[in-house]
């Protein structure tokens, strides 16, 4: 067929277009979520991927419900668990905004009859998880985490109180509940609300989140999703309490769509009205030393020479990350306890920006021995590293992403060569040959379990668990 001139200039422009708007398509990203869907047994997840300023991504899949066969839907509704801790940090930034809050100050300015090794601990202290407070978690119920037969909220809180602290303020990262319990009582100290209130009022309501709440196993929630577990091979339905006290740290329930809106909303200036607070609050705290902390302001910090993150995780069944620079995030929730989702966000964020995937070394390392075998785990990550001399996995990344393979995910010989890796990468950490050594004995290797362990109380002779370790295994 003939063409004018100008009708075919009409038409390359329109295909440009149409690959400028849309260079991704669902069908490109589905199988990365069947996948793991799959691999990690997980029954029903949504997605949402946030771009410039827009949900360009919104798609549910599996099941919700599996007892009345019930699928997940856009409108299913998700425990976040500990995500919640990113609105607290977002809930504290609008204080400081406003005046009431100074992160550099004592939690005692705000709160009256706190202990005296708790007086000098700083908000952003409490953020960050460097305050070295007892963790609220060996007060409660150890089977569901709520309140103990018989004691009341008063009763806790002097419980609380009469504890140990763990470490001086600003010394050792300890992620830890009784943070953000002390962060929730500030919040309403200072704005005379309750706390639940403060959110719906200044980010619920401004973002248009319908379907945003807080809640537990024994609430009434409008197309909440059971949340299952396995447990010996078995899949349960799990449970959970979280009393209306500290529902700062996790006790909130959402879905991917509210979250995205809520993203779009905290970085183009619907909650904070700088970008200054919006940076404060992904920066991540410091030690007494002046070395980083592992967490910003209610977000994990996940620094990287290009394309940096800020990620929020909870319950190892909801995820989100932020990529600042990139005005680009990916929300992923899930309904299974193990399916840890921030293992593969970052892989998801690359179809869109593969820049992302390969500025992460972890999930660089996992996409390749995907397809490579993990038994070159080191022989790839000496590959990378020529390529990019700023490439260099965490010790703790690594350590967590071998356990999680070994623990729960069936797959003990990968996690063993991973673990090796790591003693690799960090020779002189007692604790990479601790887990190398746990990862031998698992494997059916004892000879190279003792060796590890013995190396590790070399390195740290105060490792009780190498030393235990060890008993059991000699002869």
């Amino acid at each position: 067929m003939n063409m004018n001139p100008v009708n075919r200039v009409n038409l390359v422009i329109l295909s440009l277009l149409v690959f400028v708007i849309q260079p991704v398509t669902f069908a490109q990203v589905e199988p990365l979520i069947q996948r793991e869907m799959r691999e990690r047994r997980i029954p029903g997840v949504q997605v949402a991927v946030v771009k410039d300023g827009k949900i360009v991504l919104l798609k549910s899949f599996g099941t919700a419900d599996i007892q009345r066969s019930l699928p997940v839907t856009n409108k299913t509704v998700f425990p976040i668990y500990s995500c919640t801790k990113a609105f607290t940090g977002v809930a504290i930034m609008q204080l400081v905004e406003d005046g009431k809050i100074d992160l550099s100050a004592s939690v005692s300015r705000y709160l009256d009859g706190l202990p005296p090794a708790w007086q000098k601990i700083t908000i952003r202290q409490l953020l960050t998880h460097v305050s070295g407070l007892p963790n609220i978690l060996n007060v409660l119920d150890p089977v569901t985490y709520g309140l103990p037969h018989g004691m009341n909220e008063e009763q806790l809180w002097t419980k609380l109180k009469s504890l140990p602290v763990n470490s001086p303020p600003g010394e050792r990262f300890s992620y830890n509940q009784t943070n953000y319990y002390l962060l929730g009582k500030v919040i309403e100290k200072v704005t005379g609300k309750p706390f639940t209130q403060v959110f719906n009022e200044r980010q619920f309501q401004i973002a248009g989140l319908h379907s945003t709440g807080f809640g537990d196993s024994r609430d009434v929630i409008p197309n909440l999703t059971p949340t299952y577990r396995y447990v010996n091979e078995k899949l349960v339905k799990d449970y959970a309490e979280f009393p209306p006290f500290r529902r700062t740290a996790s006790g909130m329930n959402s879905t991917a769509e509210d979250l995205a809106r809520w993203i779009i909303a905290l970085q183009h200036g619907k909650l904070l009205k700088t970008k200054s607070a919006l940076e404060t609050l992904w920066t991540a705290g410091t030690f007494n030393n002046g070395q980083p902390t592992l967490w910003a302001n209610g977000w994990m910090a996940k620094p990287r020479p290009k394309h940096r993150a800020v990620a929020a995780t909870g319950g190892s069944r909801a995820a989100f990350f932020v990529y600042p620079a990139d005005d680009f995030a990916v929300i992923v929730l899930t309904n299974l306890a193990g399916a840890y989702p921030e293992d593969f966000i970052d892989e998801l964020a690359g179809y869109y920006k593969p820049e992302i995937a390969a500025s992460d070394p972890v999930t660089a390392l996992r996409m390749e021995l995907r397809q490579r075998g993990y038994e070159h785990a080191i022989e790839v990550y000496q590959e990378l590293k020529r390529k990019d001399p700023q490439f260099q996995p965490l010790e703790n990344d690594l350590n967590e992403w071998a356990y999680r393979m070994m623990n729960g995910g069936g797959k003990p010989k990968e996690a063993l060569e991973i673990f090796k890796l790591n003693v690799f990468l960090y020779p002189n950490s007692a604790n990479v040959y601790d887990s190398v050594a746990e990862a031998y004995a698992i494997n059916g290797n004892r000879e190279l379990a003792i060796k590890n362990y013995k190396r590790s109380l070399e390195l740290d002779p105060k490792n009780s668990n190498a030393a235990r370790q060890l008993k059991k295994l000699e002869p």
